[in-house]
């Protein structure tokens, strides 16, 4: 029962993770910190570059949100149990996403041209993923 009601909470904490700042950039240690989260990112990215934009979109959107979806349905038995293979592909692809961030955060941090601050966004979108992650194996290992 308690996976489910987790499982619930990651329906509102994903988009709350979405526009939550992920981290505070600049360019040079000189001028401010403006603050980047997911939708904020992905609006620029759709002005810039509408392949990445989509392909970021499906990985930091769809792929946990519909997860979520369909780990509810197999866990209120509205599902088979015989999805939970494609569910756990859906949060691998989430995960990149996090992987992705950080990685940009490191390459920038490396550059020198550019201050990059995480912020509590980062960790809660990291949160989700992994508590997502975490939900839907010990669903499987229950069922």
């Amino acid at each position: 029962m308690m996976l489910r009601y987790a499982n619930l909470a990651l329906l509102v904490l994903f988009p709350v993770a979405w526009f939550a700042p992920l981290m505070r950039a600049g360019l040079l240690p000189l001028f401010g910190l403006s603050e980047i989260s997911v939708v904020s990112g992905l609006q620029s990215l759709w002005q810039t570059d509408v392949f990445l934009a989509l392909i970021v979109t499906v990985f930091a959107l769809f792929a946990p949100y519909l997860k979520t979806i369909g780990l509810a349905l197999v866990q209120y038995r509205l599902a088979s149990p015989r999805i939970l293979p494609a569910l756990h592909v859906l949060g691998k692809l989430a995960m990149a996403d996090v992987f992705l961030i950080a990685l940009y955060i490191v390459i920038v941090k490396g550059v020198g041209m550019a201050r990059i601050e995480t912020a509590w966004g980062l960790y809660l979108f990291s949160f989700c993923i992994l508590a997502s992650l975490a939900i839907s194996i010990m669903t499987a290992r229950k069922g």
